[in-house]
């Protein structure tokens, strides 16, 4: 299988016509996912356009100036330093979200006339659409061509994928993850560690991309033994860029509050924090003892899905750096305290828990395989077109 990088050490010598032509190959191999994910988002928009022309709202507001959008946009086009205190304590400040999206939305309304929320529309497109490149270029080394559509439709057809053409960061950091979990498994490592560096500057669980970096330097220098000087060199620089953006952050917030615990104080101003799930435990026993029952037993039986799906890729011996990534995500989404609401949003970046549903899908009849996924993507738009006209954020 040629990949979209040549393996590492030859590198040096493929030259650029040579890497265009490999890049040109691995997106021509891809066409027929990215076109798969762009029906499935262009569906979503259509039911929640209709949707909200029902409810008399505007479904460009609802993508682009709603919830964190609103923050993203204020930040872009007027820096940090903004406050929000309300009763009973909370104090919300922009400095709980990450650079990365506003300095992109502030570039593109700089060059363009375009405003900071429809900017923010623009780089979840563009960033939605390189995120299923390199999540089908993953399904597609691990197990397949099939495998990989299907992931980029299951990952496309998330009960939230609605999220993902939204001015929000999912997009952008699931593209920068994936990109580095790629270069990681095709032996790049100064790519691995460049992409999560970008990830750490975009959401705080880039935490989660600079471990699996780690892990895959780790497993390959179990597995292959004492590299040559050169690529030990790289492997070191990868490793060592991969945290930049995340640490350079947190450092920044603590400087600017004057206390070295700054961003974890910001959060928790916002109610956010780590509590090891307790509040997400006590949250969900609340709706089971109560007239809400129903509310409980799902969010019960989806947090049971999504273990079992870890479960699968563990028996399955996926990659480390794919198991320790999705673990963290999962981890960092369910032990989080706050508004309960955002959990699968916050689960969404997590697509190699897919890849065994993508290997069935690819394994099952043609027919079959699309029927199903066709319902899932259907139930989908719906779902995603209902959460959004609803009151509380996604």
């Amino acid at each position: 299988m040629t990949d979209l990088v040549s393996p590492a050490g030859t590198g040096a010598g493929a030259g650029p016509p040579r890497a265009a032509l490999r890049a040109r190959g691995a997106l021509r191999r891809a066409l027929p996912a990215l076109l798969v994910y762009a029906g499935v988002r262009a569906l979503g928009i259509a039911v929640l356009a209709v949707w909200a022309h029902g409810t008399g709202k505007s479904a460009h507001r609802l993508l682009s100036a709603r919830w964190d959008s609103v923050w993203y946009s204020r930040i872009a086009e007027d820096g940090y330093g903004y406050t929000l205190h309300l009763p009973g304590g909370k104090v919300h400040s922009d400095l709980a979200f990450f650079p990365l999206l506003p300095w992109l939305e502030r570039g593109l309304s700089a060059v363009f006339p375009v405003s900071a929320g429809d900017a923010g529309l623009v780089v979840s497109a563009v960033s939605s659409l390189l995120a299923a490149w390199a999540v089908f270029l993953i399904g597609e080394r691990l197990y397949g061509r099939r495998a990989g559509v299907a992931l980029v439709a299951l990952w496309a057809a998330l009960p939230v994928g609605v999220v993902q053409s939204m001015g929000y960061s999912e997009s952008l950091f699931t593209a920068l993850a994936a990109w580095s979990l790629y270069a990681v498994l095709t032996g790049r490592w100064v790519w691995a560690g460049c992409f999560a560096a970008l990830a750490g500057l975009t959401r705080p669980v880039g935490a989660a991309v600079v471990l699996a970096v780690w892990l895959g330097v780790l497993v390959a220098l179990r597995r292959g033994g004492r590299p040559e000087p050169r690529e030990l060199s790289r492997m070191i620089l990868g490793a060592v860029l991969a945290p930049l953006g995340w640490l350079a952050y947190f450092v920044w917030v603590g400087v600017r509050t004057g206390s070295p615990t700054g961003y974890l104080d910001v959060q928790g101003g916002w109610g956010n924090g780590f509590d090891g799930g307790l509040a997400f435990g006590s949250f969900v026993a609340q709706r089971l003892s109560g007239p809400a029952f129903a509310a409980g037993l799902g969010l019960l039986v989806g947090v049971g899905l999504v273990l079992w799906l870890y479960a699968v890729c563990v028996r399955q011996r996926q990659p480390l750096p794919l198991l320790g990534y999705a673990g963290a995500v999962l981890l960092l989404a369910l032990t989080a305290k706050g508004y309960f609401g955002s959990k699968p949003r916050l689960m969404m970046p997590a697509f190699p828990l897919l890849l065994p549903l993508a290997v069935a899908a690819a394994r099952a009849r043609p027919v079959r395989a699309v029927l199903t996924v066709s319902t899932v993507v259907l139930v989908s738009a719906v779902y995603g077109a209902f959460w959004l006209n609803g009151s509380g954020p996604p």
